[in-house]
């Protein structure tokens, strides 16, 4: 029996010899120098142009997660650079490939239990509750919220979040405020990890500058191998 195929489309982009449209706009003439990259994201993933209030409450949360010092992800990427310095996307792949339920990709999880209603009395492991060095409180929450409200977007998401993180006594760190807010705007929860690769790739072009000019991979390695190894060398 022949299969009978399926149509290909795509709602995102089209172009012809003289045009260029990305979800219904003229790129050159109706996006171009009127869109910043945070609105062009916003464009892309929920289909139009956010107003004035959008604007700045998806691009506050989309820079939250552009950079957060010598992290995991970081090292990654400069470790990739250090040995393939001719591949820098190859180090930005290798960063962003760190980032899962842990490390910015609990942004999602966040997102899916609050719009999913999900029983958080069955998790052991809360999304986007808990940091290391930011407690009792996540300054970036603070403002992240603060910007919520002054928008106008502080509604029932960011409340539950907060009242979970008051049930498990824990800090609601960036990515449990990023992926509530993210719920408010009405973004599919299976985009918000996205929104988070966006920007951390950003701070990983900026970390391979610096690596390029300033190197502490080498010194990370050989650090690495000297305690790893140690123990393994005859005492004297």
């Amino acid at each position: 029996m022949t299969r009978k195929p399926k149509p290909i489309k795509s709602e995102l982009a089209w172009s012809t010899p003289d045009r260029i449209v990305v979800r219904g706009k003229d790129l050159p003439n109706e996006i171009l120098g009127h869109l910043n990259l945070g609105d062009m994201a916003f464009l892309v993933i929920l289909g139009r142009v956010p107003n004035e209030k959008e604007s700045k409450l998806f691009n506050a949360i989309a820079v939250t997660l552009v950079e957060h010092g010598v992290t995991p992800s970081a090292i990654a990427a400069r470790m990739t650079y250090l040995g393939a310095p001719e591949s820098p996307q190859a180090a930005v792949a290798a960063g962003l490939l760190g980032l899962g339920s842990v490390f910015v990709g609990s942004t999602e999880g966040v997102a899916r239990m609050l719009s999913e209603n999900q029983d958080i009395e069955k998790m052991k492991r809360v999304p986007g509750l808990g940091h290391p060095i930011h407690k009792p409180v996540d300054p970036r929450t603070k403002r992240l919220f603060e910007i919520a409200r002054e928008t106008g977007f502080y509604g029932k998401y960011c409340k539950r979040m907060e009242e979970i993180g008051k049930e498990r006594n824990l800090v609601v760190n960036a990515t449990g405020a990023i992926g509530a807010i993210a719920c408010e705007l009405g973004i599919d929860w299976r985009a918000v990890r996205g929104i988070g690769v966006m920007a951390r790739a950003i701070g990983l072009v900026g970390h391979i500058l610096e690596e390029s000019k300033s190197p502490m991979a080498l010194e990370l390695w050989e650090r690495a191998e000297d305690e790893a190894s140690a123990h393994l060398r005859p005492k004297k």
